[in-house]
């Protein structure tokens, strides 16, 4: 909890830095730019509001299929039954049938590239039995990645009054898809699919637009209106942006690129500390070493404005007493970052090495020292 606390401190203070970079408005009615390394959010309106997401919903179809590809217990080359209820399945489709032989690999990119009712129906049966049984998996892995505002009724995205997430879990998820599936995020940037001899296009407008975006998923009813999740990728960064609500294919388009220009314009990443670079020794008491070095497991970076970046200042605090035994990536300290006096976040500092606990004598001195230290 300590730690979701931290970073969501993180996030209000970027915005509060922020305000010197006035965030684009777009035309639509939710949106929110992430940075996928960081997870900070760089621009938003409404992104924590319930929304219905149209075919939006393929993502997590998408990435529970990619977790059981991943697993084993789906072979990409498996024929998948094409049950009535799947080929009957109306909007839009990739033209299965019941008596034609699909595998699971055709059936994902007929999901990704051309956003097939059908085939996400198919997976979903072949999957759980059935499509209720798997919507209970998409929310239960919802519920794993945090994303608080999301409930699955189905693997389409097809209108249900129940059927809701929000930009910001969208955003969450995309980074997710990125991140766990990188064998598989690529088929997000192909252009066009064919099966049962139709030629299909992507109908993400930004892979022919731009270059560095490499995916993600369009979605669209009458009453959604025109979303679109698209992720690009320049140098080192890759920010992730979610429009929803646009009046047209075109203006989701449009107004995503422009939410990705202002990411990489005015926001750059900073790499403070490498993964197991020690920050400092933090003195242990009771345990076999006396100094234990403390850091991140992981590279720690911040997304900051650009002009900010040179004037990022930290304080270290550690948690005392610290008493063995302590594991490596346990929690014993904070690290406050602000950006010329203004707090951007706190930081768990972690352990990054084991301390065992010491002998009888060791930990007899270490409790006397510390009597005479809190008197």
């Amino acid at each position: 909890m300590r730690f979701l606390i931290a970073v969501l401190v993180s996030l209000f203070s970027l915005s509060a830095l922020a305000q010197s970079v006035p965030p684009p408005v777009l035309a639509a009615k939710a949106w929110a730019l992430v940075d996928h390394a960081t997870g900070q959010t760089l621009a938003e309106k409404d992104a924590d509001a319930r929304i219905e997401p149209a075919s939006l919903t393929k993502l997590m179809t998408a990435y529970i299929t990619f977790s059981k590809l991943k697993d084993g217990s789906l072979k990409p080359d498996q024929v998948v039954p094409v049950s009535t209820r799947a080929w009957r399945m109306e909007g839009s489709r990739m033209f299965i049938e019941p008596n034609k032989p699909v595998t699971a690999d055709e059936l994902i990119r007929g999901v990704i590239v051309q956003s097939g009712n059908d085939a996400c129906v198919a997976l979903a049966e072949t999957i759980a039995g059935s499509e209720e049984a798997f919507a209970a998996l998409m929310n239960r892995e919802a519920q794993r990645l945090g994303m608080t505002n999301t409930n699955f009724t189905n693997s389409t995205g097809l209108p249900d009054p129940q059927l809701y997430t929000s930009a910001r879990d969208l955003a969450r998820l995309a980074s997710a898809i990125v991140r766990d599936f990188p064998e598989y995020y690529s088929l997000y940037s192909l252009k066009e699919y064919t099966y049962n001899n139709i030629k299909q296009p992507n109908r993400n407008r930004l892979l022919y637009m731009d270059p560095s975006v490499d995916g993600m998923k369009t979605g669209h009813t009458s009453s959604a209106g025109y979303c679109l999740v698209s992720t690009a990728r320049r140098g080192e960064r890759r920010l992730v942006s979610v429009v929803l609500g646009a009046s047209s294919d075109t203006v989701r388009a449009q107004e995503s690129l422009k939410l990705l220009n202002f990411g990489y314009q005015f926001y750059e990443t900073v790499k403070l500390y490498s993964a197991d670079e020690a920050l400092s020794q933090f003195r242990v008491w009771k345990g076999k070493l006396n100094e234990l070095p403390v850091g991140f497991t992981r590279d720690f970076v911040l997304t900051v404005p650009k002009e900010a970046a040179s004037k990022i200042q930290v304080t270290l605090e550690s948690r005392q007493p610290l008493l063995a035994p302590i594991g490596r990536g346990q929690e014993v300290g904070t690290l406050t970052v602000a950006v010329d006096g203004k707090p951007l976040g706190q930081y768990p500092v972690l352990a990054l090495q084991d301390v065992e606990i010491a002998g009888f004598f060791g930990r007899l001195w270490d409790a006397i020292v510390m009597f005479f230290k809190s008197l």
